[in-house]
């Protein structure tokens, strides 16, 4: 659906050229939550922009459905931004239009002229975003968690193809985040939209992303599916990132980790061996004993996963390790100045 190649993308500061995108190379596929993590200055905003050429590419090509878009007249980059809608971070909505005025709004600026067939898709519209009594409300009336879901109605207006995402949970309590969420997720899925969505909060990605791309000072550091990125980040930033979503302190963990005795390793648990009782009866079988130094289980959409560091002690350590690699658990080895 979506192609970047050799994207780079620099601003003119005080008469120096200024960059925020390095060599960016990228393939979205149709109909994916495609998620995009960076801490703020990374770039991951500018990215996002090109996709509706808010913001145009310094060099490099950019491909929606195989055309390169940076190539587009007029028409062709209106016909472009009504298959792509988006959402705002500060929901941007029209202060002085109602629930349904905003809405509508999208429909209008694309010429459609019937009352009846924009009343129709707005009553649709709000009805899937669950605000149908919050019509002839005001944006000043609402919660942030109802003014982001008006803002996710406008940009479903013109029926896109496209959905970005700018950092359109961050300004919202985490209760809030878990229902718009949600409503992304099932959007998704029910109209098979391809959804483009940058944050600087991995926990965003792991609830709702397919893959993940990480940027860190305009380059793309990392990506892949969100089950790899996130439970075995192998660049500095990413594991950042997901300390950071654990509440982990990463040189205060390594401390602790050097003064332990044994050989630590940290275990993988994905899918139904999440739950499965292997430690009990692997302990058993190779007389090696354990003590479990953290850990945590959780899901990665809707794939239950768990992750601990143990501490192993006696027996026969490597039969230990061969019987849970059997058993599908991923196993790696964490060393002083390595945390995997």
């Amino acid at each position: 659906m979506i192609e970047l190649h050799d994207i780079h993308k620099s601003y003119r500061v005080d008469g120096r050229e200024q960059p925020a995108l390095h060599a960016i190379d990228l393939r979205i596929e149709s109909g994916e939550v495609f998620g995009i993590i960076g801490h703020s200055g990374a770039g991951k905003s500018t990215l996002i922009r090109l996709i509706n050429l808010l913001e145009r590419p310094s060099a490099g090509r950019l491909l929606i459905d195989g055309d390169d878009i940076t190539q587009l007249d007029a028409n062709g980059l209106r016909a472009l931004r009504r298959q792509v809608g988006m959402i705002f971070q500060h929901f941007n909505l029209l202060s002085a239009k109602t629930v349904a005025q905003n809405v509508a709004f999208p429909l209008r600026l694309a010429g459609v002229s019937s009352r009846a067939e924009i009343a129709t898709r707005v009553a649709e519209l709000l009805a899937r975003v669950g605000l149908s009594d919050h019509a002839d409300k005001y944006p000043a009336q609402l919660s942030g968690g109802q003014k982001q879901r008006v803002g996710i109605a406008r940009a479903l207006a013109c029926r896109p193809k496209i959905l970005l995402c700018d950092e359109a949970t961050s300004a919202l309590d985490p209760q809030t985040t878990a229902s718009v969420l949600q409503l992304l997720a099932e959007i998704n899925r029910e109209l098979g939209l391809t959804i483009v969505l940058i944050t600087h909060e991995m926990d965003v990605i792991r609830r709702v992303c397919d893959r993940v791309a990480v940027l860190d000072a305009g380059r793309l550091v990392e990506s892949g599916t969100v089950a790899d990125v996130f439970l075995h980040p192998q660049h500095a930033t990413t594991r950042r990132f997901v300390f950071e979503a654990e509440n982990v302190d990463e040189n205060e963990l390594r401390s602790d980790l050097a003064n332990v005795s044994g050989r630590v390793v940290r275990l993988t648990f994905r899918g139904e061996a999440t739950y499965a009782p292997l430690l009990g009866s692997i302990a058993r079988a190779t007389g090696v004993d354990y003590s479990i130094l953290s850990g945590r289980i959780d899901r990665i959409k809707e794939t239950p996963y768990g992750q601990l560091t143990l501490a192993l002690v006696g027996g026969d350590i490597e039969a230990a390790l061969s019987q849970l690699a059997a058993a599908n658990v991923h196993v790696a080895d964490v060393h002083g100045t390595e945390l995997h």
